[in-house]
């Protein structure tokens, strides 16, 4: 019998180190062939721009290419789940949408950001807005407050999808403010841009995919939404600013599926952080007035846990879950 056990024991130490040898191995060896990328958001939108810039530099850094796949949807989360659900060899890889922390529990998808991802690096953030046609009658913040506040609910303004960030943020805003709008929800912000454009909706709440119609004179920026003015429109105001305690900058990040063996992990660290340091990096942020908020993976996972528990708060206050089943 003791000599059964000391066999036993003997026998699992032998599978324990050769399975800490194979991993080592594996690790040495990564990456040894192309990586796939997913970035949920469509080609050529503010965030596919930033993040083919990234990954760009981190194939420089890892010897092998990396293959962005946009799979959109279900604003951010179809192409989230896709790569939470990978194997975790490290050949999948992707952008994690800060919103997960909401969408897990309003129940959109079946992801906890807590216990089903890896996470490599907090990237950049987003600059929004609320935006209005040149020609519309609300010249500033205030002008746009006073108008809702008269006509309750008669304000129509679009976003890029039910529960995302612009709709929550506006959402936030008109608690604040003590008005109520009218939202359009559209597929994307590029959909809600169009609208605005043609006039088909009144007021537009978007990441900076209107910077360049305000720039030309096209449309009129009332506010951003971030801690402090951005570089590019230093003379629009930021609603904490104008008086309404709301901040949303919804940082991007890069994760990968829970299980992602600890060497592969810290090989990919070490690749996004030298690319979220980089001149093209930090070049296509600066195109669209993105500011950079980097983060390494065990602060960027604290990060997010923090930022889960707000939206608990968040959920409460805003009556979301009301909101996503009206939607």
């Amino acid at each position: 019998m003791q000599s059964n056990r000391r066999q036993f024991v003997l026998a699992s130490l032998g599978a324990a180190m050769f399975s800490s040898a194979a991993s080592r191995a594996f690790a040495a060896a990564y990456p040894e062939r192309p990586i796939t990328f997913i970035c949920p958001w469509p080609a050529g939108g503010t965030a596919d721009q930033t993040m083919r810039a990234l990954c760009a530099v981190a194939a420089r850094e890892l010897g092998q290419t990396l293959v962005v796949e946009n799979k959109t949807g279900a604003s951010g989360m179809l192409g989230l789940k896709a790569m939470a659900v990978a194997k975790p060899d490290g050949y999948t890889i992707g952008q994690i949408p800060i919103s997960v922390t909401r969408f897990s529990q309003l129940g959109s998808v079946q992801i906890d950001p807590l216990k089903d991802l890896t996470y490599i690096a907090r990237t950049s953030g987003q600059t929004f807005g609320i935006a209005v046609q040149a020609t519309s009658p609300f010249k500033t913040l205030k002008d746009l407050v006073a108008h809702a506040k008269a006509h309750p609910g008669k304000l129509t303004y679009g976003s890029a999808g039910i529960g995302g960030a612009t709709h929550v943020g506006m959402e936030e805003f008109a608690l604040s403010a003590g008005v109520e709008f009218n939202h359009i929800p559209f597929k994307g912000g590029a959909e809600a841009l169009q609208s605005l454009l043609g006039g088909h909706i009144d007021v537009l709440a978007d990441s900076s995919s209107w910077a360049s119609h305000v720039q030309s004179g096209k449309l009129r920026l009332l506010a951003t939404w971030g801690e402090q003015r951005t570089n590019d429109f230093k003379d629009v105001p930021t609603l904490k600013e104008a008086g309404y305690n709301v901040v949303v900058d919804a940082p991007n990040g890069i994760g990968a599926p829970k299980g992602l063996d600890a060497a592969v992990a810290v090989k990919l660290r070490e690749a996004f952080k030298v690319a979220a340091a980089s001149p093209e990096f930090k070049s296509a942020c600066a195109k669209i007035d993105a500011p950079l908020m980097y983060l390494d993976g065990p602060d960027y996972e604290k990060y997010v846990a923090a930022t889960y528990k707000k939206e608990t708060a968040l959920i409460e206050r805003l009556k979301l879950r009301d909101l996503v089943s009206k939607g």
